[in-house]
């Protein structure tokens, strides 16, 4: 990154991870559940210099304070008045959200409110949406509620290296950048994830709600990026996300599973392509307004 900026929200101190500080257009890029915001890192690299990009960490993740009620902290609704709250540190009334998994769902649910939509000027859903894979959820809240504790750095990156294969990272230097960016050493020497352990909570404590019914209530521009091998968004779910929104751009990516890295050219230049594209030309096209006259002309032709 190229600055780090600490925002107080309440009693809480978010980082903000920044590239190309200076630069005239931003995008916000949202991290998935047990992640950081350091996972841009190429994004925003290879996305350019005329494009800042900002990076929360989420609380309890990364760089960011662990909240003290986590039960009422990591929750989505949480999450999007931090978010808002950012937004306003940051002076932005509308930008572009590039969102994997739980992040893509926060940039879900603002676009798709009311009061919040407008901030959200199109959006970017890294392998999440509005229907998610049971068998796959269980398995993540099975993953993250259990603690993880590794005598040797070596055996936290092996961990990473296995649960994190979804990422489609190659190379050892890529991967060892992940385990330095994902580990905390705890008191006694060992290691374990930067993340506070109780974000699992979040699988108990948060709300399900209809997301098919906040899905077709977005108006901005959408895109779906998919891993091909995702566990936890179908490709037939997919393919309902672009009946409900037909102006929706899709990439799916061989040799992913949850979730794309957006780390390299094929992942990077569509995203790229739709942040660049004029708005007007992303929305799906609506039927022309019928001319003042016709109701006139109508009852004509049926008196006639």
């Amino acid at each position: 990154m190229d600055a780090l900026e600490l925002v107080r929200i309440e009693q809480l101190e978010v980082a903000v991870r920044i590239w190309h500080p200076e630069a005239t257009r931003t995008v916000v890029a949202w991290h998935g559940l047990a992640r950081h915001g350091g996972d841009f890192e190429d994004f925003a690299r290879a996305l350019g210099p005329t494009w800042r990009v900002l990076a929360p960490d989420t609380p309890g993740r990364g760089l960011s304070g662990w909240p003290l009620f986590p039960a009422q902290d990591y929750l989505y609704s949480r999450y999007t008045s931090l978010a808002v709250a950012l937004l306003d540190h940051f002076g932005l009334d509308s930008v572009p959200w590039v969102g994997t998994s739980m992040g893509g769902l926060v940039g879900m649910l603002l676009a798709a409110h009311p009061e919040t939509a407008p901030r959200i000027e199109r959006l970017v859903l890294n392998d999440v949406g509005p229907e998610l894979d049971p068998q796959g959820l269980a398995d993540l809240g099975r993953y993250f509620a259990s603690s993880h504790r590794f005598t040797r750095f070596g055996d936290l990156e092996a961990e990473l290296r296995r649960h994190y294969a979804g990422f489609g990272i190659d190379g050892d230097d890529a991967w060892r950048r992940l385990a330095l960016g994902s580990a905390r050493r705890l008191p006694d020497g060992s290691w374990t994830y930067h993340y506070d352990p109780r974000i699992g909570e979040q699988f108990i404590h948060d709300t399900p709600r209809d997301t098919w019914a906040d899905w077709r209530a977005i108006r901005c521009p959408l895109m779906v990026v998919r891993g091909a091998d995702s566990p936890l968004l179908r490709r037939d779910s997919v393919e309902k996300m672009a009946k409900a929104q037909p102006g929706l751009v899709t990439l799916e990516v061989p040799g992913c599973g949850h979730a794309p890295m957006l780390d390299r050219a094929a992942q990077i230049d569509p995203i790229a392509d739709f942040l660049e594209r004029p708005r007007e030309t992303l929305l799906p096209a609506t039927p022309e307004a019928p001319s003042p006259g016709w109701l006139k002309r109508l009852i004509a032709r049926l008196r006639g």
